[in-house]
């Protein structure tokens, strides 16, 4: 009989998932929804932070979810603490009302690469519904890029980059996001004069937050910042962020633009999504349009930003090693849709370059 060598399938390499929430309930949720998958597996559940750090020490985790009201150390202090001295891959299990969005986009800027927002009433059945999406950002949290997040820079620090001209009412800047998007659209904002042409953003995030991230980057920018509202006027030196479960698409009322909010179907599985808003800047603005395609998950608005660029936009997508996810800039680039990759501390540089090289700084009368 002949030797036979036998060879076993190579066994699923797991995310390892740590758990860290007071209640007991949704720590129970958690550990069942996780554990039905073959790639990933619980291998502890923390009541609070203390706990947490040993088990952290001990179990040596993939990917954190963590709760933000808890007994001996809140969510955000433990966040800050443990970002700063072993960076991982941190989901936020957050509230959905007002408090829990701005605590959640703190947490956000501290690193944290995504959150998901805990059902108000009938938790059990509110998070078996959610356990999808749980799932995708536990699983695409284990692939983020996960850095030390740098101290905060002082009020006035960052400078804000100028056009030396009147603002332009013929151009817009239309952005679109996902995973990480948030502070990488602040770092794009952060410089804009308030000059600049009006921006339209996409960011895929739940009702009740975006009014929350409009508002803080309200408060940062040198520009005005808001949830868009459907009909109003963009102007010159305002940034319009589509409300959650709502789509922006931008359209021409006589010579202005206006944007339009609509709760059709998602698009790509997203509302809002960034199809969405990118089809109407191809159809609307055309070559007044420069597209910018940041870090995030999947491949929404790919497509569009092709149609974009054949309508003679100039697209941007962030480069690979500043994403936190390389999926969105990755997919638009594959698509042919990108004229030029960027990290992402020089698009809003290159952006006003643009803008002054195509008489982008022109008003119109």
């Amino acid at each position: 009989m002949q030797n036979q060598i036998l060879t076993q399938p190579a066994a699923t390499i797991r995310t390892k998932v740590l758990i860290v929430d007071d209640s007991a309930l949704i720590r129970s949720l958690l550990t069942a929804i996780i554990n039905r998958q073959h790639d990933m597996v619980v291998v502890g559940a923390a009541p609070d932070p203390i706990v947490a750090r040993d088990m952290i020490r001990n179990l040596n985790p993939d990917v954190l979810t963590l709760d933000v009201e808890m007994p001996r150390m809140d969510g955000i202090d433990f966040l800050e603490k443990l970002m700063r001295l072993r960076p991982m891959p941190v989901v936020m299990v957050s509230t959905m009302t007002q408090q829990g969005a701005e605590v959640t986009m703190r947490a956000l800027e501290l690193g944290a690469v995504d959150f998901v927002a805990k059902p108000k009433l009938d938790v059990s059945k509110g998070m078996e519904a959610g356990a999808g999406e749980i799932i995708e950002k536990i699983r695409m949290a284990a692939t983020a890029r996960v850095r030390k997040v740098a101290p905060p820079q002082a009020a006035g620090a960052r400078p804000v980059l100028a056009l030396n001209s009147r603002a332009s009412t013929e151009k817009l800047i239309i952005i679109g996001a996902s995973t990480g998007g948030t502070e990488a659209i602040k770092e794009v904002l952060l410089p804009m004069p308030p000059d600049a042409p009006g921006i339209l953003i996409t960011q895929h995030m739940p009702p009740g937050f975006t009014q929350s991230f409009a508002q803080r980057l309200d408060g940062l920018c040198k520009i005005r910042v808001k949830e868009a509202v459907d009909g109003e006027r963009i102007l010159p030196g305002h940034a319009y962020i589509a409300p959650g479960d709502f789509h922006l698409a931008v359209r021409k009322s006589g010579a202005n633009y206006v944007t339009q909010l609509s709760d059709s179907e998602p698009v790509n599985r997203h509302r809002p999504s960034v199809e969405v808003l990118f089809k109407s800047a191809a159809a609307c603005v055309g070559a007044n349009a420069i597209g910018v395609m940041l870090t995030g998950m999947g491949k929404d608005g790919a497509t569009a930003m092709l149609d974009m660029k054949r309508a003679g936009a100039f697209n941007l997508a962030q480069d690979e090693a500043s994403c936190v996810v390389f999926g969105m800039p990755k997919e638009a680039i594959a698509a042919g849709g990108v004229d030029e990759v960027c990290p992402l501390t020089a698009i809003a540089a290159r952006v006003l370059t643009q803008l002054r090289n195509s008489g982008g700084v022109r008003h119109r009368i």
